[in-house]
């Protein structure tokens, strides 16, 4: 257990594939703060709706669909479990479908609108790390430790396709349509309308090509720790 005498907010954003979610679940870990993924909840709202036959441009069944959903984020060594309305949708939500699909309805403003609110709520009390394309722009601005984190288009593909081969070896997409995917998804993200991704003025880019993921996690708890107080007396574990 991590005791700490004053907690932080921690924002992490960062385009698709930038290693975002694994990066701030190691965090968290290393820190005793509440991970809270919000692409995660983006994606649940997504599925759902595909599940159901409602569109992107349909906004007020997405809203609707969204507030009957309960979507809990729960926890685990490996990772995070993601449970919709008593459902495990873990595996569900991260599908090339889901991948394609997700940046259309993330740009529904009323959706945001709802999402984000119920994100403040979380990281009102502090000691959370939270991750997405907007947490330091717009869900939690006032954040003490804000990353910008990011990894060329290349690696972030090659990343994600290693991931999808250990996942399902018989995948039905190659390296180079990951690449386009991954692409017209930064674009997707930096047009849209309702708080486009970007880097806050105020964040710290963390390019993570030629890093390895504990390289990544020990600079972001550094910078956590300076934040804190400046040494490691803010941080120590029992």
């Amino acid at each position: 257990m991590i005791q700490q005498r004053n907690k932080i907010n921690v924002a992490i954003d960062g385009p698709a594939g930038a290693g975002k979610s694994t990066i701030a679940r190691l965090v968290s870990n290393e820190l005793g703060y509440v991970y809270i993924d919000t692409g995660a909840m983006y994606r649940a709202v997504t599925l759902t709706a595909m599940n159901n036959g409602i569109l992107p441009d349909q906004e007020n069944d997405i809203v609707e669909l969204t507030r009957g959903l309960d979507i809990e984020l729960i926890p685990e060594e490996n990772g995070q479990k993601v449970i919709v309305n008593g459902k495990d949708v873990t595996q569900s939500i991260r599908s090339n479908e889901i991948n394609q699909q997700v940046s259309k309805f993330a740009g529904v403003s009323k959706l945001r609108k709802l999402l984000v609110m119920k994100q403040q709520q979380l990281a009102s009390s502090k000691g959370v790390v939270m991750d997405g394309r907007d947490i330091a722009t717009h869900v939690i601005p006032n954040a003490e430790v804000k990353i910008f984190l990011t990894a060329s288009v290349e690696e972030r593909a090659s990343r994600r396709y290693k991931e999808m081969l250990e996942k399902s070896p018989s995948i039905a997409i190659s390296l180079e349509q990951l690449q386009k995917d991954i692409s017209l998804r930064d674009q997707m993200d930096l047009e849209r309308k309702a708080s486009p991704l970007k880097m806050a003025e105020d964040a710290i880019k963390v390019d993570s090509t030629n890093m390895t993921i504990l390289e990544v996690v020990q600079t972001i708890k550094e910078l956590c720790i300076k934040k804190m107080g400046g040494d490691n007396h803010v941080i120590q574990n029992d």
